[in-house]
């Protein structure tokens, strides 16, 4: 969830954090705060609340320096105070540290350090590491092998960036067990660190990427980096393809807007080079796996969270239809928790737009252990995800999506489970060269017709002002899109605030029908498909007891037409793809609710984009 930025080279490092931490936003926070090396001592300043309010404290207090560390703090350890901001300082005031990740065996530490003498000054488990650093630094005789010793007292997932005032010119970053990813960015004479890469685009797209356990030394002239017991670590930089550019908002008036509006391109992005229509077959190079591998596979799990659970709904559907393989669809946060079954012919599939939320590493590290291949279906290139993917990836290829809700990552999903489950299909011998050549051209066909959806918002802006004052909101779907119901009322929960629930729409009448009447909203996700009819059912049955419907529906459909209250159409396509298509109206319906209440939309309260804890 927090955000790093750290910097030592020529440039002005309070221009180049704040910047950093800027781009960060998305991940959400409610504090932030810098430290800037001004010749031997630090100057910090922190702030609760949006980062404008540091930018102006910085404003009234400016800091000096070419060397910094940033941070934006989203709460664990203590209430969202100016004291529990980072960075925090060691006792003499001669360290400072900012962390992402908990700290697991942090009260036992403190326990020590009171009784050493140590005054604590904050809440936080941050401040811990901090003095740990300090008194191992004392022992050791060297900032660098006291930080060493700190960091292997630590229990849990922690990114920690530490700086000492009376070694200038030099930065520390580690990475331990699954915490917030830590990206080392590689300048000409300047160097930088951070969480995530769009911190740092504007000045380099040459990267390495931490490991667990990894610990890198940063100067403005180079960079080595070495495990926690100091032996040292061969990397090869990698460069990312992403224009900076790609992270503004380039006119729109938030990013989720132009996120939406960027799916006709990003899903374009993930089909690029992976559709042969001529030999009928789908590529998908970065898989490490065997043909032979992949049709011994009898069994799939998958694991996500989020938006990206919904996506994994419809990857079972996708692949236990296509394939006729059985899917099992998890929670991140549960599945360890609920002693599964990990045996031979099993896979595993983590779908994750980050690639470093800790509740889909961990089963990943559970199927490692087993002897389970992993695959994973993620966004962010070298993240922790994927190095943890020792059956491949599926780059979903999306770009930087900076908005906290998730929506063109999630399209991509979709078309990157679609892709793996045409090729499971093939190999499983349940799809014939014609039946692929069918469903790979209905797949090139999808950005076509989801650019016909964006090219009318007025529906959605009438919709808005009508239900602005709406506090519950039902959504309904049937087979493949009842989780396209699930994510939609995720999206208006999320960033309008308007509570929602999502249903199999043949549960309505197993509870949820006693709440619809006239204040109720009941959008009916009813494309013709093989549930056609039973939906059809479902509309009339809400119509009966007062309920508005608003129904997705196939374009020219004239029964639902006249059936409905509102009726939003989509393009025909086949229907397991019909996902990709029936989510982009719920999108737009919970950007518009959003916008026309006032919110945040961009940085929902209490929601981040990655989330780095359990």
């Amino acid at each position: 969830m927090c955000g790093i930025v750290g910097y030592i080279g020529a440039r002005d490092a309070t221009e180049v954090v704040v910047s950093g931490l800027q781009r960060l936003e998305y991940r959400g926070y409610d504090s932030a705060g810098i430290a800037i090396l001004n010749h031997d001592d630090f100057q910090v300043r922190r702030s609760v609340g949006k980062l404008s309010n540091l930018q102006q404290r910085l404003q009234e207090q400016p800091t000096h320096g070419q060397q910094g560390i940033g941070h934006t703090r989203w709460a664990t350890h203590g209430g969202v105070t100016e004291a529990n901001a980072h960075p925090h300082r060691s006792d003499s005031g001669e360290i400072v540290v900012i962390q992402n990740g908990i700290f697991e065996n942090y009260l036992d530490q403190k326990r020590r350090l009171i009784e050493q003498g140590v005054a604590f000054h904050s809440q936080t488990d941050t401040e811990v590491i901090a003095h740990l650093i300090e008194r191992e630094t004392k022992a050791a005789g060297d900032f660098l092998a006291g930080f060493r010793r700190a960091m292997q007292q630590l229990q849990g997932g922690n990114a920690v960036v530490a700086m000492h005032r009376r070694q200038p010119g030099l930065i520390l970053a580690a990475r331990l067990d699954n915490a917030g990813g830590v990206v080392v960015g590689l300048g000409d004479g300047e160097n930088f660190v951070a969480s995530d890469i769009p911190a740092i685009l504007d000045y380099t797209q040459q990267v390495l990427f931490l490991e667990d356990g990894e610990l890198a030394i940063i100067t403005a002239d180079g960079v080595q980096v070495e495990r926690l017991t100091g032996e040292p670590v061969a990397k090869a930089p990698q460069r990312i393809s992403w224009d900076p550019v790609a992270a503004a908002k380039g006119g729109y008036k938030h990013f989720m807007q132009k996120e939406i509006f960027e799916q006709t391109r990003s899903i374009t992005d993930t089909l690029h080079d992976r559709v042969d229509l001529e030999n009928a077959q789908v590529m998908l190079d970065d898989l490490t796996l065997t043909d032979q591998q992949l049709r011994d596979i009898d069994k799939i799990y998958i694991v996500a969270c989020g938006t990206a659970w919904h996506a994994a709904l419809v990857a079972k559907f996708l692949i236990e239809s296509l394939a006729r393989v059985r899917v099992e669809v998890d929670y991140g946060s549960e599945f360890r928790y609920r002693d599964p079954i990990l045996d031979r012919g099993t896979l595993m599939i983590a779908i994750t737009q980050s690639g470093e939320t800790v509740d889909t590493l961990v089963p990943m590290e559970l199927a490692r252990k087993a002897g389970v291949p992993c695959i994973s279906l993620v966004n962010a290139i070298g993240s922790q995800a994927a190095r943890l993917s020792d059956g491949g990836v599926i780059y979903l290829n999306a770009g930087p999506e900076i908005a906290v809700a998730s929506t063109k990552v999630f399209t991509c999903m979709l078309i990157a489970a679609a892709l793996l489950a045409l090729k499971l299909g093939a190999l499983h011998g349940r799809l014939d060269r014609n039946a692929m050549r069918e469903h790979l051209q209905a797949l090139l066909a999808l950005p076509n017709k989801l650019g016909t959806l964006l090219q009318e918002t007025a529906i959605y802006e009438k919709l808005a002002e009508r239900y602005r004052h709406t506090s519950d909101m039902l959504f309904l779907g049937r087979g493949i899109n009842y989780p396209i119901a699930l994510e939609g009322a995720l999206k208006l929960k999320e960033i309008s605030y308007i509570h929602a629930e999502g249903y199999p729409a043949g549960e309505m009448k197993h509870g949820p029908i006693a709440l619809i009447d006239e204040q109720m909203p009941v959008v009916c996700i009813a494309v013709k498909d093989g549930v056609y009819d039973k939906m059809l059912s479902n509309v009339e049955q809400v119509k009966t007891r007062g309920g508005e419907v608003i129904a997705i529906a196939t374009e020219g459909d004239t029964t639902l037409r006249d059936a409905a209250d509102f009726v939003i159409e989509v393009p025909q396509t086949l229907p397991l793809f019909a996902p990709v298509l029936t989510v982009v109206p719920l999108q737009l319906l919970s950007y518009y609710c959003a916008l026309r209440r006032g919110a945040d939309v961009d940085q929902p309260r209490n929601l981040a984009k990655s989330v780095t804890v359990e």
